[in-house]
């Protein structure tokens, strides 16, 4: 299993700034591909959204920009633009190519250097770096300065990263999500309802605290901000926009399935879905595995995260 990449068609690449712990990450398409989206957080940060809806005159998008550096790593998603209309990709006109990229950030100011974010440089990096290899997961792209379980700051954090996972159904479907996990709440597998990764009880301290149960008996996220978890879900089955919209919305269940609280003020949590092939599929069943994708992506994306600016991770 190779992640995102499993599906024909796509191509992904990251680019990480180590000193800085930030990243971006490009999800190519560059035959076109029917998008929807779902925000379901109220911090978010985006660009073309619009282009997404049902109602939008745009047919299909030629990519999409995940990035870290808060609304200063918008800019990323021009990069991925200029790669791409150099590569002759995107609507043509007036002799040159104009490609849809819609793009989504997180907040990772709280990690690393807070005056250095994704710029068009390393958007187009990113593109050129996109690959139909196995997706690198971790603490890479815009994953690289994720963090979870922040209800009590950033001392008592832990890292999160990017997670990427297939679901294979009959007849040669294939429903694959790459996850950005960089989420106020704490993340559970919901195999067994346990705590995987999140707050923890001091900063010295390997035992989580249960960010909802602290939440019911009182404390409130306040200030706390450096959130948001970014998931891009891709089939090879043929929808119109109302599906992959549809497609989106039920992808965002995984994360409802495996981070607590999720949804917050405080995250601007999105799911993205692109549909690309041919193949027929019930949009239900396609939805069924959406949020299965989505959800192990994310544990995958917390298990494989290493201990990075401080911030201690569960691969070490």
């Amino acid at each position: 299993m190779k992640g995102l990449t499993d599906i024909p068609g796509i191509r992904v690449g990251h680019i990480s700034d180590f000193d800085a712990v930030t990243g971006c990450t490009a999800i190519l398409c560059e035959q076109g591909a029917v998008g929807g989206v779902d925000i379901r957080g109220s911090a978010s940060g985006t660009q073309e959204i619009d282009t997404l809806s049902p109602g939008h005159v745009t047919d299909r998008v030629h990519g999409i920009l995940l990035a870290g550096g808060s609304a200063f790593g918008l800019e990323a998603a021009a990069g991925v633009r200029r790669y791409l209309a150099g590569r002759k990709v995107g609507y043509a006109f007036g002799g040159q190519h104009i490609p849809i990229v819609p793009g989504a950030i997180l907040f990772d100011l709280g990690i690393g250097k807070t005056n250095v974010h994704p710029n068009i440089a390393m958007g187009e990096a990113a593109a050129a770096a996109a690959t139909t290899d196995a997706v690198t997961e971790g603490c890479v792209g815009a994953g690289t300065g994720a963090t979870i379980g922040k209800l009590f700051g950033m001392a008592r954090a832990m890292k999160g990263g990017i997670g990427s996972y297939t679901v294979t159904l009959p007849g040669g479907v294939l429903v694959s999500a790459m996850v950005a996990v960089n989420a106020l709440g704490d993340v559970r597998d919901p195999a067994t309802g346990k705590i995987a990764a999140g707050a923890r009880k001091s900063a010295s301290s390997r035992e989580f605290i249960d960010s909802e149960g602290e939440m019911r008996r009182g404390a409130v996220i306040g200030a706390t901000t450096g959130n948001t978890t970014l998931a891009v879900v891709v089939t090879n089955a043929r929808l119109n926009k109302v599906q992959a919209n549809k497609l989106a919305q039920f992808a965002s269940l995984g994360m409802a399935r495996t981070i607590y609280p999720v949804n917050t003020m405080a995250d601007g949590d999105i799911a993205f879905a692109l549909s690309l092939g041919a193949l027929q599929a019930d949009i239900n069943i396609l939805g069924v595995a959406a949020a299965e994708a989505v959800a192990q992506s994310i544990l995958r994306g917390v298990r494989l995260a290493k201990t990075l600016g401080g911030v201690p991770g569960l691969a070490g």
